[in-house]
């Protein structure tokens, strides 16, 4: 069952929330370099998977409104 344009919206608000809370991590991470930089592929991943989740949500509300 596919969602909904509205639903997709509020599913893209919360994947923004957290692409962003991983964008901010990734760049906490950065700035403690040398410190945790074993944790370089475990926050850089998350931070990947979300923002692919975010432009796979743009795309799909993009296609629903077409």
């Amino acid at each position: 069952m596919s969602e909904t344009a509205d639903e997709l919206k509020l599913r893209i608000r919360k994947l923004n929330a957290q692409a962003t809370q991983a964008k901010m991590d990734l760049h906490d991470l950065s700035e403690d370099l040398p410190t945790g930089w074993e944790k370089i592929p475990e926050v850089s991943r998350r931070c990947h998977d979300a923002h692919a989740a975010l432009m796979a949500a743009r795309q799909a509300l993009a296609a629903a409104t077409d």
